[in-house]
């Protein structure tokens, strides 16, 4: 396929480097004018460097441009919208994926730490959302890409670790948990617009892999192998997500390794039990609901298996 997003425009967070810089480059192979959001930070969020996004936009001509200031606020969260809709016109692919990462257990948490990490990956991506989503409803009006209106896009990328958990990932676990939960309410709330809002957790080789510290055995196999796997099926299924074939897909958790892609599950329930008495409820427990406990184990230790390449 070729050219499969002509015409319209997408805006990747963290699109200079890593994931980011894969999805951007796919998109834009597909034929979507793209901009690159990135302000150079670290993988810890410390510092700034605006030349990769620069450099970046730079060598893929017209199509592109850059966006170099921290998008942690609704005011640049806006600014970028607006440089979307002033250079190509408008916005109709979102791709939240700038994130940061600070480790400690829950005992040694820096508070401004916590506050750091939920900044930069959750609440951005609500004022990206927030931004973004008045602009997608007035182009669904205007039947935007045709009748009905089958352009508007909104993928989060978020982490097994939000649902699985990990050593030391108190602030990066909730999160990516938060993230998820706003892409359910943004494909609810978008749904009528035919918008459809998606989250992919991806398991490549990244930043954040090489920054894992394993805690015992399991972990360090599961960081060995996934030190192997590339980015380029997570940037596939992204833009798959953004094609005309992804139209009714929307509130959906995706997990891509390599080449296996999964549908995870979504919290419902999965026991239930009627408990006459206080006094009985500790045995009811034990007896109905206990056998359906999810085990206490981190993402690292469930995904430990040789990846699909």
């Amino acid at each position: 396929m070729s050219a499969i997003l002509e015409g319209r425009v997408a805006l990747v967070t963290g699109g200079a480097r890593g994931i980011g810089r894969a999805i951007a480059a796919t998109l834009h192979a597909q034929g979507a004018s793209v901009v690159i959001a990135d302000n150079g930070t670290g993988i810890g969020g410390d510092g700034a460097d605006p030349t990769a996004a620069r450099d970046l936009a730079k060598s893929w001509g017209v199509r592109a441009c850059a966006f170099t200031e921290s998008i942690a606020s609704p005011s640049a969260a806006q600014a970028v919208i607006d440089l979307a809709r002033s250079r190509f016109g408008g916005i109709d692919i979102l791709v939240n994926n700038a994130a940061i990462i600070r480790d400690a257990f829950v005992f040694k948490f820096d508070p401004l730490d916590w506050e750091a990490v939920i900044r930069t990956n959750l609440s951005a991506a609500f004022y990206m959302i927030a931004a973004a989503t008045p602009l997608l409803r007035d182009q669904a009006k205007a039947k935007r890409g045709g009748d009905p209106y089958g352009w508007g896009r909104i993928v989060n990328i978020v982490s097994t670790a939000g649902f699985y958990g990990n050593y030391g990932q108190a602030a990066y676990a909730a999160s990516k948990a938060g993230l998820f939960g706003l892409t359910r309410v943004a494909a609810l709330d978008m749904a009528r617009s035919r918008i459809t809002c998606n989250a992919v957790s991806p398991f490549a080789a990244t930043r954040v892999t090489e920054s894992i510290k394993p805690q015992n055995p399991a972990q360090q196999a599961y960081k060995d192998k996934a030190m192997t796997i590339p980015l380029q099926p997570v940037a596939d299924l992204v833009t798959w997500l953004a094609t005309d074939s992804a139209a009714e897909v929307s509130g959906q958790l995706f997990g891509v390794r390599g080449r296996e892609v999964f549908l995870l599950s979504q919290p419902r329930p999965a026991a239930s039990v009627l408990v006459a008495q206080p006094a009985e409820l500790g045995a009811a427990i034990r007896a109905k609901l206990a056998p359906s406990f999810t085990p206490l184990e981190t993402d690292l230790e469930a995904f430990a298996q040789k990846p699909v390449l």
